[in-house]
């Protein structure tokens, strides 16, 4: 069992890492149920693998768990879904001193996020992430969001859960696809500051996407601590610190846009592409070795993820991406900081980029 704190004052919080912790969660959550209830959001995807054994853990315990299910994907994370649930909760009595539990990934963990800072004006919320990616990114570091007809993740805040609890088995029940998916969050932490984590995990991937006990649990661990740390110097994205954790992402959003945020290019495969795309265009500037940037493709290429446009499934201009680029939220007065890269484990915000230079560079790439 692992514990990490994310520093942020008084509202802190202890993220749990522990093989087996959904067993014991009314241990650990049984704080955190005022008036002896959880209202548990989950979706159909994982409600029914995941919840029996959740509902398992709670019996005996005295508290009631108020369980509602959403459709799995991205399309949950929308005004309409966020209307339903919170009209849900007030029609459950949901008070103040409540908390919510997300149960499931990503998209459960923003949706409740975000659903939780709302409703009467604030109450609690803790999370069990389900997927790889969930548990190393998205469940830490407190951004909640939903997305909008214009991008992804444009309407929310910062709110952070007062709990995670992390069970590395839970993904035993996660498809590959998936699980690859979040692998690419896992090795961002290795590019972006850490070139031994690269290391790392170019020795341990293929035993972590054989759902090895040990490798899964060293590399949740380190990825935690690694954003618990940046989250601590930057919870509001204010310094530039915490931009570091985007690596990938002004890309990635881009091609997610133009896949219509479906299931034809995940959340995970999207950054993998763009962190690729973005080591790509460090070369192009004469930020990074080519070598270095080859090296990131291999390595993606060789755990099944996309490296580069095509196996992204993306055939648009460069033109068009990067007018989806012009609705990410870090657009200010006309420019669009860059997370660029002096080599592996040296990545840096670029605040000069110019986006028809970008959108060339997209049109000369695969």
């Amino acid at each position: 069992m692992t514990q990490i704190t994310v520093e942020l004052n008084d509202h802190s919080y202890p993220i749990l890492v522990q093989p087996g912790a959904l067993e014991l969660a009314a241990t650990h959550l049984e704080k955190f149920a005022n008036n002896r209830r959880l209202f548990v959001l989950s979706d159909e995807n994982v409600g029914p693998q995941i919840l029996p054994k959740l509902e398992q853990a709670f019996d005996g315990s005295g508290i009631e768990l108020v369980v509602r299910s959403l459709p799995a994907g991205e399309a949950s994370k929308s005004w309409r879904q966020l209307e339903l649930v919170t009209d849900w909760l007030l029609s459950e009595g949901v008070e103040r001193s409540d908390t919510l539990v997300a149960l499931g990934g990503g998209v459960i963990g923003d949706l409740t996020g975000f659903a939780a800072s709302i409703v009467k004006r604030g109450c609690g919320f803790a999370q069990i992430p389900t997927s790889l990616l969930a548990q190393v990114d998205s469940s830490v570091g407190g951004k909640t969001a939903i997305n909008s007809a214009a991008g992804k993740n444009l309407i929310g805040h910062f709110y952070q859960p007062r709990f995670v609890l992390i069970d590395p088995l839970v993904l035993n029940s996660l498809p590959d696809r998936e699980l690859r998916a979040g692998y690419a969050e896992v090795v961002k932490y290795g590019l972006i500051n850490d070139a031994n984590f690269f290391a790392w995990c170019k020795a341990n991937s293929s035993k972590l996407l054989r759902r090895d006990p040990e490798a899964l649990s060293e590399a949740i661990t380190h990825s935690v601590r690694a954003k618990a740390l940046i989250v601590a110097e930057d919870e509001k994205e204010l310094s530039g610190r915490r931009a570091l954790l985007n690596l990938g992402h002004t890309f990635g959003h881009a091609l997610e846009a133009e896949t219509g945020f479906s299931n034809k290019l995940v959340h995970g495969e999207a950054v993998a592409a763009g962190m690729a795309l973005a080591f790509a265009y460090s070369v192009r500037r004469d930020h990074c070795d080519a070598a270095d940037a080859e090296r990131v493709a291999a390595h993606l290429k060789s755990v099944g993820l996309p490296y580069n446009l095509s196996t992204a499934s993306v055939q648009a201009s460069g033109k068009r991406l990067v007018g989806h680029m012009m609705h990410d939220k870090k657009m200010s007065g006309g420019t669009l900081p860059f997370l660029l890269a002096n080599g592996i484990g040296k990545s840096f915000l670029a605040q000069d980029v110019d986006l028809e230079d970008v959108a060339a560079f997209l049109d000369e790439t695969d």
